[in-house]
């Protein structure tokens, strides 16, 4: 039985609210996907606190659905690689739709992922489809780590650091290379580190709010 305490809840003004929100819209619009890293090291501590707030994430029946694998030493990103560079010459080599490549064109990826060894750190996001033992049930765990991942990429950002959703697929391998257990599989992929100098990104226009926003 779960006992209950006190909310930890601070109720703001309605002046402060919108700075608050705005201020934090304004962070988030900075926010892009990056495939040119620097291999200039990182602060790690800064790092696992930027996980530890993906963590706090609601989850269902709180079961904590999730495990983060902090990689950094050079020999297991190579294997990472390699790995990922072969789903990714099968999937521009014929796996993926005609319509999905051309969609990729404007982003000119390809199979070539040095950014897997270049970026000082891979986070490597889990989802457990289950704990320990299969007794021990989990729900809606795609949801729960999705919501991490996502408070995952706004520290990191809020932190000063850039990093990329990296999704090869499949995603097994990244499993077998970190011997992680069988409940548990890879949800996300995601270099960390700085920019490299003269980092360029897609100047693309997010939707408006008007055309994602409905009221009623």
């Amino acid at each position: 039985m779960v006992g209950m305490k006190p909310l930890d809840f601070e109720r703001r003004s309605e002046e402060e609210m919108r700075e608050r929100s705005e201020s934090f819209l304004t962070l988030m619009k900075r926010r892009r996907s990056v495939r040119l890293f620097s291999d200039d090291p990182i602060p790690l501590d800064v790092v696992e606190a930027c996980i530890e707030t993906a963590a706090q994430a609601p989850s269902g029946a709180h079961k904590q659905p999730w495990t983060f694998v902090l990689v950094t030493d050079p020999a297991t990103k190579a294997k990472i690689r390699a790995a990922a560079e072969e789903e990714e010459r099968a999937f521009y080599g014929g796996r993926a739709s005609d319509q999905w490549l051309k969609d990729l064109e404007a982003f000119e990826t390809g199979p070539e992922k040095p950014f897997l060894e270049i970026a000082p750190a891979l986070i490597v996001v889990f989802a457990q489809r289950h704990g320990e033992s299969k007794s021990d049930r989990h729900y809606y765990v795609s949801e729960s780590v999705g919501i991490a991942s996502g408070m995952l990429l706004a520290a990191l950002h809020q932190a000063g650091l850039a990093t990329l959703t990296h999704t090869p697929s499949p995603m097994g391998f990244l499993a077998e290379v970190l011997e992680r257990p069988a409940h548990e599989r890879p949800f996300l992929l995601i270099p960390v580190g700085y920019p490299a100098e003269g980092c360029q990104v897609p100047d693309l226009e997010r939707k408006s709010r008007d055309e994602i926003l409905v009221r009623r």
